[in-house]
């Protein structure tokens, strides 16, 4: 006995020293093969990455146009339109092109987000011009049958019909409607059934022949392949695709915010509540993006942000915590949610914007700066060991219209963000002018909630219209 005493004693010390990590080492600048790019006479601009590392290529086509540009009343367009367009060509049906991008050993698949539309490619170098022709077929050719589109539009609406009684997306589609009210970003990317509904088929011919252009059009190719050899190799496919004759600028799509509001959806049978706290937040080539990065590891950008710390490990609310800037063509959002039980949730409230004041009010300690920096740089590093992580590097700047050489300029550019500029970043996009959704079982947390802000507007689920910009079914005139 008197030998353990001993042994844990001396072992002591050496757990405490464990306890805390080792700070992290230097960073190291990753050696990235140089983009090199040219455009074809008809407007579409290819980037080629060459890394010889192993035989495989990733490559995506970007369309420049995604939910943003959907009509008033018809969101989800453009991601149903993404989602059909790999379902029969001109030449080819569903099936044969399932079977033949399968067996060239190839992943086909397409989605659109908020600013764009992508057609993302993964082959084995030797497959790669067999590959490319799919790509540009479904890309050039869609032609959307009838009942490809019913059987998707269907699928889709019975999805949403699920999706949409969940706390957390109910959620969050009611955070945009707030910070966005009848702007663009507004809607809900994925649509709503009511919207989906609304969508015929020749809507997706329509949004397809006005969008789908090679001048509104990247494409990027990375991984085993020689540029010049790309270079030919797009023009096979797709030097004939004709122009469009539109206009293909993206608009402001960004209305000036309102004032920030409280809501509340009150679901009763909800098995939790959900939360959410948003405000717009920057654009993708705001100079302060560097910053954003940084605060929002340190907030809530991993298991060890301070949302999480304080929200899950220290108090056990919730099984995670965290938080989003979602930079694009023009504002997005800023976001901060976890779900938790009913009676908590307004405890939660408290936390997250306590926290959100707390990071412009003071510095950030350098013990807790550092390994957060740390965190973002480690996660960009492992994003580039990939071909279709390069990829995704490469096309987002090319979206955004940023030189393809801010790719390197990532680890420095952490790296040189100061305590001072987060807390500035914090007290002029974080911290105040903050919405407030709760969706979940209100009598168990209405009344804690309207003690910290008062006014508290109460919807009940039946009566939610997520395609209204006043989030309320419009009642019929008797």
């Amino acid at each position: 006995m008197k030998r353990l005493l001993i042994a844990v004693l001396v072992a002591l010390p050496l757990f405490a020293q464990q306890v805390t990590p080792p700070a992290p080492a230097a960073p190291r600048d990753p050696k990235l093969p140089v983009p090199v790019e040219k455009t074809l006479d008809n407007g579409l601009r290819v980037i080629v990455v060459p890394k010889h590392d192993i035989p495989l290529v990733a490559a995506r086509l970007t369309i420049k146009t995604g939910g943003a540009a959907d009509p008033r009343g018809k969101a989800g367009l453009a991601e149903l339109t993404a989602t059909v367009l790999t379902q029969g060509t001109k030449t080819k049906s569903a099936e044969q092109i399932a079977r033949g991008v399968e067996a060239l050993g190839a992943t086909l698949v397409a989605g659109a987000a908020w600013d764009a539309t992508d057609v993302d490619l993964s082959v084995m170098s030797s497959n790669l011009p067999k590959a490319m022709e799919y790509v540009a077929d479904v890309v050039r050719n869609a032609t959307f049958a009838k009942d490809e589109f019913e059987r998707e539009q269907a699928q889709t609406i019975d999805a949403l019909q699920v999706e949409l009684r969940q706390p957390r997306a109910i959620a969050g589609a009611v955070t945009s409607r707030l910070i966005y009210g009848e702007g663009s970003y507004g809607a809900t990317l994925s649509g709503t059934p009511a919207t989906i509904g609304k969508i015929k088929r020749e809507d997706l011919t329509a949004f397809h022949s006005r969008w789908y252009v090679p001048q509104n059009a990247v494409l990027v190719i990375a991984g085993d392949i020689k540029a010049d050899a790309a270079f030919t190799l797009a023009q096979n496919v797709f030097g004939t695709w004709k122009r469009g004759t539109g206009e293909y600028a993206r608009s402001a799509a960004t209305p000036k915010p309102g004032a920030p509001r409280v809501i509340v959806v009150d679901m009763p049978d909800a098995g939790q509540s959900a939360v959410v706290v948003g405000r717009q937040g920057i654009r993708r080539t705001d100079p302060a993006y560097m910053h954003a990065l940084v605060l929002n590891s340190i907030l809530g950008g991993g298991y060890s942000s301070r949302l999480n710390q304080e929200i899950r490990i220290k108090r056990g609310l919730s099984y995670g915590a965290g938080s989003s800037f979602d930079p694009r063509v023009d504002v997005g959002p800023f976001t901060a949610r976890t779900e938790t039980k009913h009676e908590s949730a307004a405890e939660v409230v408290g936390i997250m914007t306590g926290e959100m004041s707390r990071l412009s009010a003071s510095d950030v300690p350098e013990t807790e700066l550092t390994p957060r920096k740390a965190a973002l740089i480690g996660g960009f590093a492992q994003s580039l060991e990939t071909t279709s992580g390069l990829v995704n590097r490469i096309s987002a700047l090319a979206l955004y219209g940023l030189p393809l050489s801010e790719i390197n300029r990532y680890i420095s550019g952490v790296q040189a963000v100061t305590a001072e500029q987060v807390r500035k970043f914090a007290s002029t996009n974080v911290a105040n002018d903050l919405n407030v959704v709760v969706v979940g079982d209100a009598k168990k947390f209405l009344e804690p909630l309207r003690k910290q802000y008062g006014a508290v507007e109460v919807i009940r689920f039946e009566e939610l219209d997520l395609n209204s910009p006043t989030l309320r079914v419009r009642k019929a005139k008797q």
